[in-house]
C-alpha cells in the first residue's frame, strides 16, 4: 500500500469540519479521495469515503451514509490492528444510519462488527450503548436492560457517561413496569448533568422526566418539556426541538397550546427542505468528482492522439479518436441531462409529497379545530405525531397507507371537512369497494379525495355534499355532488384540481368533472381499476 504525505485538500475538509460548515468539509474530502487514488493510498481513501459517510448521516441523508460506508469497508484492512479505529467508527455509522431507517436486525448486526473492531473500552461502551437503544426501539426492555447494565458495569470515573446510563437504565425499566420505583435515578442522573453542564445530556433527562410525568402530573412534565425545549434550541437540534414542542402540544390546554402547534409546522417543514436540499447537493458533489474524471481521461487520450502523426495510422488514430470523442460527449450529455432530471424530479416529488402529507394534512386539522370545539389536546397531538411520521417517510418515495381499515379512514377524511352548515352523505362506502387495492392505488385515491374536500371548503360555498361508492367486478365508481358555485365553462382548473386528473391517470382511470343539467352545483365522476 502506497503512501502520499501530503494532501491540502484533506487537512482543507477538516478545517471545514471544525467550523461546522458541512457541506464544504463533504466537497474536499471527495477531493481528496481522488487524489488518495491517484497515489494507491488505500487507507487515505477509505477515510475520506468513512468522514463523507458520517456527514452525510449526520445532515439526513441516511441512504448516502449507507452507501458511502459501504464503499469505505473495502480500503480499509480488518489485519492491520492501527487501522480498527477506522474500521470500527465505520460500521457504527452503517448502524446509526440504518437504525434511522429502522432496520433494527441489520443496525444490531453493524454495531456488533464495532464492537469486534473495538480495543477501546470507552468506544465499546458508546456502541454497546446503542445496541441496547435499538433493542428499547424494538421493546425488547429485557435485552435493553441487559445491555445497559453491561455498560454500566465498565463505566470509568466519566461522570457524563455514568449519568447517560443510569438514565437510560431507568427509562427502560419504567417503560417494562410503570410502577417500578425509578424517579431516584433519573433526578440523579439530571443533577449530574446539571453539575458537569452536559447540555446534550439534560436534554435526554429533561424528555425522560416529562414522559414519566405525563400521566399523573401533567404540570411537572409540562415543566420538562419546556426545559427541553429550551436546551434543544441552544443545541440547535431539530429533532430534539420537533420532539420538544411535540410534548408541549400535548400537555398544554388547548388555548395556549396554538403557538407552538405553528413552531412545530414552521419547523417540520424546514427540517424536510433542509434534508432534501442537502441530499441533493452531496449526490451534485459526487457526480461532478465522477465528470471531472471523465473529463481527465479523455484529455488523456487527445494528448496520445498528437503522438501519432505518421500516414495512415494517423488517419485511423484521428477517425477512432473522434468516434470515441462524439460517444463521450453523447454520453456525458445525456449523464447530465439525465442527472439534473433525476434530481429536478426528486425535488418535484419531494414538493409534490410535502403538499400532500404536511400542508393538506395542517389543513385538515385546522378545519377539525375549527368545526369540533371539543378537539382534545390528546387526540391533537396524536394526529400531530401521525402526520410527524408521514413527513420523515418523504425522503424514502413511501406511499404512507393508514394502519386501520381504509373504508373508516376514508368516511373519517371526509367527515373532518364539513362545518356545522355543510351536510355530508356518505353512500356505499364499505370493506369490499376497497378489496384487492394495491397500496398506490389507496394513497392516490386518497389524496384526491382530500383535495376535493379542501376545493369544497374553500371555494365551492355548498352546504350539501355527497359521495356515492359503487363497484362492478374489478372497477371502482366514486360520484362526488354539491350545490355550490360548480365550475364555469372554460374555466381552468387550479394546480390542486388539475392534479387531481394527474393522480386518477397515474392509477389508469379516468375523472370527469361537470354538472347536473338544471341543477346547481358540481358532479365529478371517478373510475378505477383494482
Amino acid at each position: 500500500m502506497k503512501k502520499t504525505t501530503a494532501n491540502p485538500a484533506y487537512d482543507r475538509a477538516f478545517e471545514y469540519r471544525e467550523k461546522g460548515s458541512a457541506d464544504s468539509a463533504f466537497l474536499y474530502f471527495n477531493k481528496a479521495k481522488e487524489v488518495f487514488l491517484q497515489e494507491g493510498d488505500s487507507l487515505g481513501t477509505g477515510k475520506c469515503l468513512l468522514n463523507m459517510a458520517i456527514i452525510s448521516t449526520d445532515k439526513g441523508d441516511y441512504f448516502g451514509g449507507q452507501e458511502l460506508s459501504l464503499a469505505a469497508i473495502a480500503y480499509f484492512s480488518p489485519w492491520d490492528s492501527t487501522q480498527h479505529v477506522f474500521i470500527r467508527s465505520n460500521y457504527n455509522n452503517l448502524g446509526i444510519a440504518t437504525y434511522k431507517l429502522k432496520d433494527y436486525p441489520n443496525a444490531l448486526r453493524f454495531y456488533d462488527d464495532a464492537i469486534k473492531f473495538s480495543n477501546d473500552s470507552l468506544d465499546t461502551r458508546v456502541y454497546l450503548n446503542n445496541k441496547a437503544k435499538t433493542y428499547q426501539d424494538m421493546k425488547d426492555y429485557g435485552r435493553a436492560l441487559e445491555v445497559y447494565r453491561e455498560v454500566l458495569s465498565g463505566t470509568s470515573r466519566n461522570q457524563r457517561e455514568y449519568a447517560r446510563t443510569l438514565s437510560n437504565i431507568a427509562r427502560a425499566t419504567w417503560q417494562r413496569d410503570p410502577a417500578a420505583p425509578v424517579l431516584g435515578n433519573f433526578l440523579r442522573a439530571l443533577e449530574i448533568r446539571r453539575r458537569e453542564k452536559d447540555l446534550w445530556g439534560l436534554n435526554a433527562s429533561y424528555s425522560h422526566l416529562s414522559d414519566y410525568y405525563a400521566e399523573n402530573s401533567p404540570r411537572i412534565a409540562l415543566s420538562y418539556a419546556d426545559s427541553m425545549y429550551r436546551v434543544a434550541r441552544q443545541l440547535g437540534s431539530g429533532d430534539d426541538k420537533l420532539q420538544a414542542l411535540r410534548k408541549l402540544i400535548r400537555l398544554s390546554s388547548p388555548g395556549s397550546s396554538q403557538p407552538y402547534f405553528h413552531a412545530y409546522e414552521r419547523l417540520d417543514d424546514s427540517l424536510q427542505s433542509a434534508r432534501s436540499q442537502a441530499k441533493n447537493q452531496f449526490a451534485l458533489i459526487r457526480y461532478e468528482s465522477e465528470k471531472n474524471k471523465a473529463d481527465k481521461l479523455l484529455l488523456q487520450k487527445e494528448n496520445t492522439a498528437k503522438n501519432y502523426q505518421m500516414g495512415a495510422i494517423a488517419f485511423v488514430a484521428l477517425v477512432i479518436l473522434s468516434l470515441g470523442l462524439a460517444e463521450y460527449k453523447r454520453r456525458r450529455r445525456k449523464l447530465a441531462q439525465a442527472t439534473e432530471k433525476r434530481i429536478r424530479d426528486s425535488e418535484l416529488k419531494t414538493s409534490k409529497h410535502v403538499h400532500d402529507v404536511v400542508a393538506n394534512g395542517l389543513y385538515r386539522m385546522m378545519k377539525e379545530i375549527q368545526n369540533r370545539i371539543h378537539t382534545s389536546a390528546e387526540s391533537l397531538l396524536d394526529k400531530i405525531e401521525q402526520l410527524y411520521e408521514k413527513s420523515r417517510d418523504i425522503s424514502y418515495n413511501r406511499p404512507v397507507i393508514p394502519e386501520q381499515a381504509f373504508d373508516v379512514h376514508i368516511r373519517e377524511l371526509l367527515g373532518s371537512f364539513p362545518g356545522e352548515q355543510t351536510r355530508l352523505i356518505i353512500v356505499g362506502n364499505g370493506p369490499d369497494i376497497w378489496s384487492g387495492a394495491t397500496a398506490d392505488v389507496l394513497y392516490e385515491i386518497e389524496q384526491v379525495l382530500q383535495e376535493l374536500m379542501i376545493n369544497m371548503t374553500r371555494h365551492s360555498g355548498a352546504d350539501h355534499v355527497v359521495f356515492r361508492f359503487e363497484r362492478s367486478d374489478r372497477m371502482v365508481n366514486i360520484t362526488y355532488r354539491d350545490n355550490g358555485k360548480g365550475i364555469e365553462e372554460g374555466t381552468a382548473h387550479g394546480n390542486g384540481l388539475r392534479s387531481t386528473g394527474n393522480r386518477i391517470k397515474s392509477i389508469s382511470g379516468s375523472i370527469i368533472f361537470g354538472t347536473v343539467p338544471g341543477e346547481q352545483g358540481l358532479k365529478i365522476q371517478i373510475s378505477f381499476p383494482v
